[in-house]
């Protein structure tokens, strides 16, 4: 699928916030030092977060706003320093008891940044890439029907994962 049919279904059928503006992306790119990449620059310029399939506070998917996304070694472990995960890594959706998913400021794939499942269990010792770009996540949490799909990935278990984590 494309963006902008991705970006069309989450507005029909899910939980969009009001689009950010170019100066609050502009403002989000100077306060964290990298840019968006085209895929979030669709999304946030269509809808500043959102939650997937239900509202909050019972959200399993809610994208973060410009304004939440921060390195996630703050929010999953309340430390801006290298015990807490690399400094590049960055929250982009919650996925409820402090899980989050988050992106790589430091890689690109194609000029996308690649996505990680960081359960709060096991963060910052093992992540997990889940998705190449945010369309790529998005698309297949749309078709997910409210399940974290990477978690179906009998390939790709998680490490020391004995529970399913989704709700």
């Amino acid at each position: 699928m494309t963006m902008q049919s991705l970006l069309s279904e989450l507005s029909r059928a899910h939980f969009p916030k009001a689009p950010a503006t170019p100066a609050q992306v502009e403002a989000f790119e100077s306060r964290v030092g990298w840019r968006l990449d085209p895929d979030l620059r669709a999304f946030y310029l269509h809808c500043d977060g959102a939650e997937l399939f239900r509202p909050r506070p019972e959200a399993n998917y809610r994208i973060l706003s410009l304004a939440e996304i921060q390195r996630a070694r703050v929010a999953m472990r309340g430390r801006d320093d290298d015990s807490g995960g690399a400094a590049s890594w960055y929250t982009l959706v919650y996925c409820q008891d402090s899980d989050y998913v988050l992106l790589d400021a430091a890689r690109q794939l194609d000029g996308r940044y690649p996505l990680f499942d960081a359960w709060h269990e096991t963060y910052p010792l093992q992540v997990r890439q889940i998705a190449a770009s945010f369309s790529e996540f998005l698309e297949r949490a749309l078709a997910s029907n409210d399940h974290f799909f990477w978690l179906d990935d009998e390939e790709h278990p998680i490490p020391g994962s004995t529970r399913p984590r989704d709700g």
